[in-house]
């Protein structure tokens, strides 16, 4: 048996340690990559630690230590208000404008993960606050990254682009972009109606009228009292007037004292240091081009300076768990990548001699890969794979591109990709481990449609 086909078996043998026996997965990928790294490859140790993913280790970290700071002081109660205002309390947009949002920032050269490091951990305090699924929020947050994030101007598309230029290929950065857009944003129209989209518009009906029943109850009571009036002697009339105007003044008054102060739409010092260190996020990663977890890690620890008390229990709220559970998988991916397992399955495909079928293959070898791995490197390494066939003129490189780039991209709402991570990490108030088994399940289910969907779409047809 080769050393390739053993890594593959034992990754198999870990998802189904971990799945039936509650394990981390994380813990396991740690002990596979030493197991195989040492015992199948004959690695060394510094070669099996170069595939730990320290720069995903640091924004994950960084990003939910930021925004565990920000939940602690309200912020991000007061974002969370900031956006029902925006959208004059429909929240049935609320998702929309989570996948807008996030597209926008793709579209404009923030790097994926970056963009959903931002805007993820709003989207999902809004979730926990009004109810909404926390899957379905996370994968318009990740199909919205991906919608925009083939843009010409955009770091996947250039780098796409750059490689379709490299090779000499046919190219067409209009309908790349467009291919992505459109598949993305049917995914999240899908995902938006089967899990519970629709039902938040009951959530505008509450919203609007919860005044409206307030006052009927007021009407109701008056009516009430109307009704004593017709059946009140005449001489009690003026008498049961002014107690019912009595009654409606001393209702309003305990209404008012009733009423809880809400401090969440109030800003206060630390909350308007937080927004302004979101807002330096945001610039740092998307004009300066800097990292996003050394910049989360540096503002937290400024805020955490000026007020320790919002952040005493901060850093046992990042996502110990789910860091280890990423960094582990991703390290034994990179054992893999340095056997050649992956390059490995790649080539055995594109030796088949079918190009119809090595098209769709490769497309299925991008989405699996690409659920645990970089999907930029994954990308760098199909096309050029693809290349050989698509030399013979009998498919066309345009459509082909596109559906290698999407199939790479889309699966990225696995738990196991970074995007995925980020999602995961940053949803406040579930439990972690089902909603990891959601996020996982709903990634297996866009590995086995979307490459398929694509393939008949792009690359049946013939295009370019």
């Amino acid at each position: 048996m080769s050393a390739e086909l053993i890594s593959i078996l034992v990754l198999v043998v870990v998802f189904v340690i971990a799945t039936t026996r509650s394990i981390n997965m994380g813990a396991l990928a740690f002990a596979a990559a030493f197991g195989v790294g040492e015992l199948v490859a004959d690695f060394d140790t510094d070669t099996i630690f170069a595939g730990f993913p320290g720069d995903l280790f640091v924004v994950l970290v960084g990003v939910t230590y930021l925004f565990a700071i920000a939940r602690a002081n309200g912020t991000t109660d007061w974002l969370v208000h900031a956006s029902i205002r925006l959208v004059r309390g429909r929240v049935v947009l609320i998702p929309w404008v989570m996948f807008v949002l996030t597209g926008a920032l793709t579209a404009i050269g923030a790097v994926s993960p970056a963009a959903v490091a931002i805007v993820a951990p709003i989207a999902l305090s809004f979730a926990a606050r009004y109810h909404i699924s926390p899957l379905l929020m996370g994968a318009m947050v990740v199909h919205g990254a991906q919608g925009g994030g083939f843009s010409p101007i955009s770091i996947y598309g250039t780098i796409v682009n750059g490689i379709v230029e490299r090779e000499k290929l046919p190219g067409n950065e209009i309908a790349l972009f467009l291919a992505s857009l459109v598949v993305n944003l049917v995914i999240a129209a899908v995902v938006f109606v089967l899990f519970g989209g629709l039902k938040l518009r009951n959530e505008d009906a509450v919203a609007e009228t919860a005044p409206v029943s307030a006052s009927a109850s007021s009407s109701a009571v008056s009516a009430g009292a109307g009704a004593d009036t017709k059946s009140a002697p005449a001489g009690r009339e003026v008498d049961l007037e002014k107690d019912r105007t009595e009654n409606r003044t001393e209702d309003r008054a305990e209404d008012r004292s009733e009423e809880p102060e809400d401090d969440s739409t109030r800003l206060n010092p630390a909350r308007m240091a937080t927004l302004a260190a979101l807002v330096a996020l945001v610039v740092a990663v998307l004009a300066f081009d800097l990292d996003a977890g050394l910049t989360s890690i540096t503002l937290a620890v400024l805020l955490s300076t000026c007020w320790p008390e919002d952040s005493r229990n901060a850093v046992s709220q990042i996502a110990w768990p789910t860091v280890l559970l990423i960094c582990g998988v991703l390290t034994y991916v990179g054992v893999l990548d340095e056997m050649g397992t992956i390059d490995w399955a790649g080539e055995g495909v594109s030796d088949i001699g079918v190009p119809l079928l090595s098209a769709v293959l490769l497309c299925y070898i991008g989405a699996l890969v690409s659920a645990f791995a970089s999907s930029v490197g994954i990308m760098g390494a199909l096309i050029p794979l693809a290349v050989p066939f698509l030399a013979q003129g009998e498919i066309g490189a345009v459509g082909m591109v596109a559906a290698l780039a999407v199939s790479a991209t889309v699966v990225d709402v696995s738990p196991f990709s970074t995007n995925g991570a980020l999602v995961l990490a940053a949803a406040p108030g579930v439990d972690r481990e089902r909603f990891f088994r959601q996020l996982m399940m709903y990634g297996g289910i866009v590995v086995a449609v979307v490459p398929a969907v694509v393939w008949l779409a792009l690359v049946v047809p013939d295009w370019g």
